[in-house]
């Protein structure tokens, strides 16, 4: 690798450590403060309803710091996780309030989205981004003929684009440990939701359900990358 070469990997590596903490403070603090909203002030207590994201590097420095830099490094992909504090009982008398507080991570991630939608579809509108000319890639959804902010905001909006749909549909799938486990409770009565999160919340079904989940987003993953930018450019 040419000092160049090493330049361009660590910059990139910037703008993916940016996103990764936007995408997950968002997600955490949506989950944060939608609990404070249901009455479980757990994480409220724990300072996570918040857009800062030193509280979630507090909380889970390894998945927060560790993980995502050696999986930038040794893949070129940055993976990692966060989490926000709650009270179980909490959700055992509350289980509808539970299963919006939820929904309201992979809805942060969903806004994020959106947001930078808009800015690209703004972008390419206007001129500022042009289709890239050399295929589609998940850090360059757009390009830019300005060689230095025009490129960094180019790749920066197309991670942010790309991470937050991609965490968001992965984090609803229902499947423990991940949100959509106990979304999907909304769709339950009550007594069955508890019954439902009781049999569910076991550490041999969450690693079940992380299998499970990589195995099944795996195969998706490709169709949901091919839709969004056939909507980005439709």
């Amino acid at each position: 690798m040419t000092g160049t070469d090493y330049e361009s990997m660590m910059a990139l590596g910037v703008l993916w450590y940016v996103v990764f903490l936007m995408a997950i403070t968002f997600h955490e603090g949506a989950h944060a403060l939608a609990a404070k909203w249901g009455g479980d002030l757990t994480a409220f207590r724990a300072g996570q309803v918040t857009l800062s994201p030193l509280p979630h590097l507090q909380r889970e420095p390894f998945g927060t710091i560790l993980i995502p830099i050696l999986s930038y490094v040794f893949s070129g992909w940055m993976i990692g996780w966060a989490s926000a504090p709650y009270d179980p009982e909490w959700q055992r008398r509350y289980p509808r309030r539970a299963g919006w507080m939820a929904l309201a991570g992979p809805a942060a991630n969903a806004l994020l989205t959106l947001l930078a939608a808009i800015l690209l579809r703004t972008g390419l509108a206007n001129g500022f981004f042009t289709p890239p000319p050399d295929g589609f890639r998940f850090t360059q959804m757009v390009v830019s003929s300005d060689p230095g902010l025009g490129s960094a905001l180019a790749t920066f909006l197309s991670i942010l684009l790309m991470l937050n749909l991609l965490l968001g549909i992965f984090n609803l799938l229902p499947v423990p440990p991940l949100d959509g486990n106990t979304a999907v409770t909304l769709l339950m009565s009550e007594e069955m939701s508890r019954r439902f999160t009781a049999f569910t919340h076991n550490p041999t079904f969450s690693m079940m359900g992380i299998l499970l989940a990589w195995m099944v987003f795996g195969r998706i993953s490709g169709v949901i990358y091919t839709i969004a930018i056939a909507l980005l450019y439709s």
